[in-house]
């Protein structure tokens, strides 16, 4: 049985003389017909207008551990209610999640859930925050924003997984709802963005320099390092220097290992030893919190204090067998402040990974 699609007003876009309407929400700036998708393939013209077709229907949902987005640095250890719908505003070739962002089927849409019942539940289970994940939840923001205004009512608070592949106007309604992001920083040339992914780099920065000048969104970093492509000692470099210059020391970016998938099948997975050295280049430039991912790596996933160098949040992939962080992120050894948010730490939710059928919690 096929499932009907949603169709939600959509916002942010115009008509064009011709009689199209553009859609103003990314940067790819899509030119629709009657009937005609976006690149995006949920942002539609129908009856002279823009619709979202998956409002109000997910992929799934979850509750995985904060770690898992990966924020290090937003209350360590809390567990966070995920989930996404499909589709993607991008077209990367070695997406990590391609069945959920490059799926043009609708009917794998089959959780179904308004935004307060999905506010209701991440409550029920006692998640600190409500993440839009798995697929960038830019395209589906219209359903975002009514979510996150709905977790703000309960207290929940809201975090956004996302490429930053997103207009300013937009970007300022979306982040306003947003206490945390972890904004995927592809690579460092525009050449990468647009063989590799179908879009443009300069549109990502500045949706990086509007979080830190303009808004009070905690937000970390994630380079997927893939062999040959993005992994060369000067762009590393180039890409650490950018970020310690125009958002500073104090924004946690992490390297994360891709393994061969999607449309880049061909090349190899990233050795330990490229994420290592992508940290150690990071540190040199003065990036104070460098992590790696998707690899065993317990030194890269520890936090230190950046003035005496104690170990201070120790993580065995998403376990935590060590934190000794004060409530107000301070260190107890040398009284140095952590940037970050913090809160008083308690058992941590570990690794697990709970689905989450919500006609049944």
């Amino acid at each position: 049985m096929r499932t009907p699609e949603t169709r939600h007003p959509g916002r942010w876009w115009h008509h064009l003389p011709d009689g199209r309407v553009q859609c103003d929400l990314c940067p790819r700036d899509c030119k629709l017909h009657e009937g005609q998708r976006g690149a995006c393939f949920v942002r539609r013209m129908e009856g002279g207008r823009m619709v979202l077709t998956t409002y109000g229907r997910s992929s799934g949902f979850c509750v995985d551990p904060i770690e898992k987005k990966p924020l290090n640095h937003f209350y360590p250890g809390s567990s966070v209610f995920s989930f996404g719908t499909a589709g993607c505003n991008l077209a990367c070739k070695f997406c990590q999640n391609w069945d959920i962002s490059k799926s043009k089927d609708m009917d794998r849409l089959m959780d179904a859930a308004s935004p307060a019942e999905i506010a209701r539940v991440a409550k029920k289970l006692d998640c600190r925050s409500v993440a839009y994940t798995y697929n960038d939840p830019v395209i589906f923001a219209e359903y975002a924003l009514d979510t996150a205004a709905e977790c703000r009512r309960l207290g929940l608070q809201n975090v956004a997984v996302t490429a930053g592949y997103i207009h300013h106007e937009p970007a300022v309604e979306f982040f306003a709802l947003m206490d945390a992001a972890n904004v995927d920083l592809k690579g460092f040339t525009d050449a990468f963005y647009v063989k590799y992914c179908g879009g443009h780099l300069q549109p990502v920065l500045d949706t990086l320099v509007y979080l830190k000048r303009e808004t009070e969104v905690w937000f970390e970093l994630t380079t997927l390092i893939i062999p040959t492509l993005n992994d060369s000692d000067a762009e590393l470099r180039r890409l650490s220097e950018w970020v310690l210059r125009e958002l500073g020391p104090d924004v946690p970016l992490h390297f994360t290992a891709f393994h061969p998938d999607w449309k880049l099948t061909e090349l190899p997975p990233t050795p330990p030893a490229t994420l290592s050295r992508a940290r150690r280049i990071a540190r040199e430039v003065g990036l104070r919190y460098v992590y790696t991912g998707n690899v065993h790596d317990r030194d890269g996933g520890t936090t230190y204090c950046p003035s005496c160098a104690k170990p201070l949040i120790v993580r065995d992939w998403y376990e935590i067998p060590d934190y000794a962080l004060s409530d107000d992120g301070h260190c107890p050894q040398c009284g140095a402040a952590v940037a970050g948010r913090f809160g008083k730490f308690g058992r941590p939710f570990g690794a697990r990974r709970m689905p989450v059928a919500l006609h049944l919690a």
